[in-house]
């Protein structure tokens, strides 16, 4: 942690927005202002409704045979929380339908845009084969972290002052300093990603922007049981106080946000999950996914997903839905002209 950072360690509080949280509290400008507890002082409360697990919603999004193993009322709630951003199934199989996309070229910034939807949506359902080759290896290595920190370039990049963040004494990033892949094509595929779900939130109602109040980091998992190559990004990650509203100080990263706490804040959890390979041949079981979570308070992923103290702030896990690798940071270092780089930490 950067020596700028103020840990925010959560503390008994009482709070009077729409629920009481329990809190400790320790301002870091690097983590998030809602800290995970340790799972022993969670206790479930008994209801005869049935639970829905971060498990269950990776199997939904999985191939047949994992979804259909899911019971039934589970599967259709949390189908009424799904919005996704490209289309669940491509209208044919991966081989038929995928465009071989391998160059940096087919990804970089200029090409952004240039693109028909069905392209975009392809590069999601199969993407280029330095993405595939991740996805098959997170699962060849039985979901090992390990596997993927080697892929990582060992040059080390100092994380720059990032939008004048420094002068308020923000550290936006774990560490002070990042990594990137060796392979370009997964780099500039990880932008890909940042700008498709900037361009296409609209549609779905998530209006965000890539700055560091708002939009600008997932976490790298490998999932649950599966080793499923994924990343769950955060919007919205640091909004502005507001007395009646949002009534938390998150610390010097959220100093000069003005980023609304309104019902969008529901949509904050963005979910891409690469394609499934067979653990038992070549062949892939599931194309990629990317998909928004909607936490709106009466659906399931608000209810049994999300915390009940941190449901405010609409915060799901990244633990939660497996074994978290890297974080990936797309930032702006720009002065004048916006720069975004890559920096996975």
């Amino acid at each position: 942690m950067g020596k700028c950072s103020l840990s925010m360690r959560l503390t008994l509080l009482s709070l009077s927005l729409s629920l009481s949280l329990t809190l400790t509290a320790s301002f870091s400008s690097s983590t998030p202002f809602f800290h995970k507890p340790s799972s022993t002082s969670l206790s479930p409360s008994p209801s005869s409704t049935p639970k829905a697990t971060p498990s269950d919603l990776l199997s939904l999004l999985g191939p047949k045979s994992q979804s259909s193993t899911i019971d039934p009322l589970i599967a259709q709630d949390l189908k009424s929380c799904l919005k996704f951003l490209v289309p669940f199934a491509p209208p044919k199989p991966k081989m038929d339908s995928r465009k071989c996309l391998t160059m940096r070229k087919d990804l970089g910034s200029i090409q952004f845009g240039g693109r028909s939807q069905r392209e975009e949506d392809e590069l999601i359902w199969w993407p280029p084969e330095p993405v595939l080759e991740l996805a098959r290896l997170a699962v060849d290595s039985g979901g090992d972290p390990a596997a993927i920190h080697r892929a990582l370039d060992p040059a080390i990049i100092t994380v720059p002052d990032v939008e004048r963040s420094k002068e308020c004494r923000c550290e936006l990033t774990r560490t002070p300093y990042g990594r990137r892949f060796i392979s370009e094509d997964l780099n500039s595929y990880l932008e890909f990603l940042f700008k498709i779900i900037v361009a296409r939130g609209p549609t779905i109602g998530l209006d965000i922007s890539l700055d560091r109040y708002d939009f600008f980091h997932g976490h790298l998992f490998l999932a649950i049981d599966t080793g499923r190559l994924g990343i769950l990004f955060h919007a919205k990650e640091y909004p502005a106080y507001d007395k009646e509203r949002f009534p938390y100080n998150m610390g010097y990263c959220q100093i000069g946000s003005n980023v609304k706490y309104d019902d969008s804040m529901n949509l904050r959890n963005i979910l891409w999950l690469a394609p499934l390979p067979s653990n038992l041949s070549k062949a892939w079981v599931a194309p990629g996914v990317l998909v928004v979570l909607d936490a709106y308070p009466e659906g399931v992923i608000y209810r049994d997903l999300i915390p009940e103290y941190v449901r405010n702030a609409r915060t799901i896990y990244e633990d939660d839905l497996g074994d978290i690798v890297v974080d990936v940071n797309y930032l702006n270092v720009g002065d004048a002209v916006p720069d975004y780089q890559i920096f996975i930490c």
